[in-house]
């Protein structure tokens, strides 16, 4: 199998030098964002994006929507938003030969490959609650059936700032669905002027249809096949390991955190770091590919403490303190 993906290599890089590309053509800079976003779509993992309106976090998604020829849909999370509107729900349908009544299961948005969930925290936690099983198991169970979503599927959802006035904090088995969790920050001098010239004229950027579903699952079959080293391997553990207060941590991450990421942490670390391997024409992943992802990965699976808060200490913080704390083993 190795000689197998040795041969592929070039030719799928070159895909995701296409497909980026294509991006490119609406997005203006936020290469690091873009990166994280294709790394979640190739380890097959949801990614969760969060910044300040206006930001262009919606405009991404939807770019990545037109360059990959998959269905793809949007749902607009409100307050008033039910269940049902997401999943689907059981309509009366009368056979007109026979004039029996039966129950019809109509699916919702979610049965698509590419599903934007645009500010989800801007929804009461019952509404959000319904992504779970539809995000870890790729299935949907309405009236005692189970209905099996399209591969691939991808859930890309927005939230903005928990500061900010109408949002409801996602819960933490929520949280832990996402593989990674993306902030989008303001894009600098040069980028802005980019994209006011951009998006102000008569032009509209069009983006290229470039992949599809069935180059995405080979790509992510790929991902699979990537190499991690054992050292690699021993130091993604124990960088998990030490976010936990109850697991020998240190005494800043005792003092700074309720309780640390688990093992799904580690799985995600792993295959981010593969992901990222292959976006950049490599077979095996390094220490690079961890430390630039440890933070994305871990910085929505760590509770913070009141002290971390009155500190006006964050997730990040912790997460580069354990890098720094733990260097890769000699």
């Amino acid at each position: 199998m190795n000689q197998l993906t040795e041969t592929q290599l070039q030719d799928q890089v070159g895909r995701l030098a296409t497909l980026r590309g294509a991006i490119a053509q609406a997005i203006v800079g936020q290469d690091a964002v873009v990166e994280q976003l294709l790394v979640a779509l190739l380890a097959g993992g949801h990614c969760l994006l969060e910044g300040v309106p206006g930001l262009g976090k919606t405009l991404l998604v939807r770019s990545l929507g037109q360059a990959l020829d998959l269905p793809f849909r949007r749902v607009q999370f409100t307050p008033d938003l039910m269940p049902s509107d997401i999943l689907g729900t059981e309509i009366l349908e009368e056979d007109h030969g026979t004039g029996r009544r039966v129950f019809k299961f109509q699916s919702g948005p979610v049965f698509t490959s590419l599903l934007l969930a645009d500010e989800l925290n801007r929804t009461p936690p019952k509404t959000q609650a319904a992504l779970l099983e539809a995000m870890q198991e790729h299935t949907v169970s309405y009236a005692g059936v189970t209905h099996a979503l399209p591969a691939p599927f991808f859930v890309l959802a927005t939230q903005n700032p928990l500061e900010q006035a109408g949002t409801y904090p996602l819960p933490e088995a929520q949280l832990d669905r996402f593989l990674l969790h993306v902030r989008v920050d303001y894009p600098g001098e040069a980028e802005e002027r980019a994209i006011l010239a951009q998006t102000t004229g008569t032009h509209a950027a069009e983006v290229p249809r470039v992949m599809d579903g069935a180059a995405v699952l080979a790509l992510q079959a790929l991902v699979r096949e990537v190499h991690v080293g054992d050292d690699l391997l021993t130091w993604i553990t124990r960088l998990v390991r030490a976010s936990r207060p109850q697991a020998g941590a240190s005494e800043d991450v005792r003092q700074w955190l309720r309780w640390g990421a688990g093992p799904r942490a580690g799985q995600s670390l792993v295959l981010a770091s593969k992901a990222r391997a292959l976006l950049h024409g490599r077979l095996a992943a390094t220490r690079e590919d961890v430390a630039a992802l440890a933070a994305p990965v871990m910085r929505h699976r760590l509770l913070l403490s009141f002290a971390a808060e009155a500190e006006q200490k964050t997730t990040d913080d912790v997460v580069a303190g354990l890098l720094r704390d733990l260097p890769f083993p000699a």
